[in-house]
C-alpha cells in the first residue's frame, strides 16, 4: 500500500504577512506598555497601610510617599485600613485594578504569618498579590513596666517562671507580629503567661504605662521616647542585630534567648497582574527614594534600616519567613477564624 501524502501550499505572501502583523502586534504591544510605564503615574497613588495610623508602617509610608510625590509630581495618599492582623487593607489592595495606582504596605505578618494563622482569607497570598520592594526592618521591642523585677532577659526569665502564668503580657492583637513574637519567647524560655490582645499599638502601650499589663512587644518608635523618658524599661531588641537608636540594648538572642529572631520588615505590594514595565519603574522610584538622606534619616530615626530591593528578593523572604512563622503558629496551637 502506498501513503499518499497531501502537502499544503501557503502562499508565500500570505504567510510573510502573518509574521508581519503578528511581530507587529507584539511591538505595538510592547510599545505601549513601554509608554505606559513613562507616563506612570498619570493621577494620584494611594499606598493602603493596613495597620493603624502612629505606627512603624504608618510612619513609613508617609516618609516614603512625601519623597515619592515630589518625585512623581502626583499625590501619594496613605489610606489606613486596619483589623484582621493587616488582612482586612491587603485584601482591599488585592481586589484592586492591577494598574500600579493602589499599592499595599505589606509586612511580615501581612504575607508570612496570615496563611498559617487564619482558618480563611478573603484572596489567595500568593496568587493575588505581587511584590515590588522591600522598603525596611524595623524592629520591635521588648518593654517592661518599671515595676517588673528584671533589668535584662535572664532575670525576666526566671522571674516569669516564678509567677505561675498570672504575668499580663500585651501583643497589638491576635495574629499580629508582636503576639508571634510573645508565642516565641514563650516556647524558647518555656513559662506561661497571661496573653492580652489589644486593638492595635496605642491602647496596648497606654495600659503598659498605668500597669494594667507588665510586659509588650512595641515597635520601637513608639516605645523609645517612654524607654529614654525612664516611663519603660527596655529589655532586649526582638531582632537579630541590635538598633542604632539604643545601641546598649543587647538584642533577646544576646540576652540568652539564643536563636530568637523576629525581624519586623514592611515592604511595598501591587495587586496581581499589574504590568511588568509599571512594577519595574515603582521598584527602581521607591529604591532611590529609600536612598534618599531624608527618608534613610527618618528610618534610623525609628530604629530601623533600609531595606530596598528587587521583587525577587522580596519573594525570597516572604517565602523564609512564611516557613519560620508558620512553624510558630503550629507549635503554638494558635487560630484564628
Amino acid at each position: 500500500m502506498r501513503a499518499t501524502f497531501h502537502i499544503l501550499h501557503i502562499p508565500l505572501h500570505c504567510s510573510l504577512r502573518n509574521i508581519l502583523l503578528s511581530l507587529f502586534a507584539a511591538c505595538a504591544a510592547a510599545l505601549s506598555c513601554g509608554a505606559a510605564a513613562q507616563a506612570f503615574p498619570a493621577k494620584s497613588v494611594r499606598i493602603v497601610v493596613p495597620f493603624p495610623p502612629g505606627g512603624a508602617a504608618d510612619l513609613l509610608t508617609r516618609a516614603l510617599g512625601k519623597r515619592l510625590s515630589e518625585t512623581w509630581g502626583q499625590a501619594v495618599v496613605a489610606d489606613n485600613r486596619p483589623g484582621a492582623g493587616g488582612n482586612i487593607g491587603a485584601e482591599a489592595t488585592a481586589k484592586s485594578a492591577p494598574d500600579g495606582y493602589t499599592l499595599l504596605m505589606g509586612a511580615v505578618t501581612t504575607h508570612a504569618v496570615s496563611m498559617s494563622l487564619y482558618n480563611k482569607l478573603g484572596y489567595d497570598l500568593e496568587k493575588d498579590l505581587m511584590p515590588v520592594s522591600l522598603v525596611a526592618n524595623v524592629p520591635h521591642i521588648l518593654v517592661a513596666h518599671p515595676s517588673v523585677p528584671a533589668a535584662n532577659v535572664t532575670e525576666l526569665l526566671a522571674w516569669l517562671k516564678s509567677q505561675g502564668g498570672k504575668v499580663a503580657f500585651a501583643s497589638q492583637g491576635n495574629g499580629t507580629l508582636s503576639h508571634l513574637e510573645y508565642e516565641l519567647m514563650k516556647s524558647m524560655g518555656g513559662f506561661t503567661a497571661n496573653h492580652i490582645p489589644y486593638k492595635g499599638q496605642r491602647p496596648g502601650q497606654a495600659d503598659l504605662l498605668a500597669g494594667n499589663v507588665l510586659l509588650f512587644f512595641d515597635s520601637i518608635p513608639s516605645s523609645l521616647p517612654q524607654v529614654r523618658a525612664g516611663k519603660l524599661k527596655g529589655i532586649g531588641v526582638a531582632s537579630s542585630r541590635r538598633t542604632p537608636v539604643l545601641p546598649d540594648l543587647p538584642t533577646l538572642a544576646e540576652g540568652g534567648l539564643t536563636g530568637f529572631a523576629a525581624d519586623s520588615w514592611f515592604g511595598i505590594m501591587a495587586p496581581a497582574g499589574t504590568p511588568r514595565e509599571i512594577v519595574s519603574k515603582l521598584n527602581a522610584d521607591i529604591v532611590k527614594a529609600l536612598d534618599s538622606d531624608e527618608v534613610k534619616a527618618i528610618i534610623t530615626r525609628q530604629g530601623g534600616e533600609v531595606m530596598g530591593s528587587t521583587p525577587e528578593r522580596m519573594a525570597q523572604q516572604i517565602r523564609s519567613d512564611r516557613e519560620k512563622w508558620g512553624k510558630v503558629v503550629r507549635d503554638s496551637g494558635a487560630k484564628i477564624e
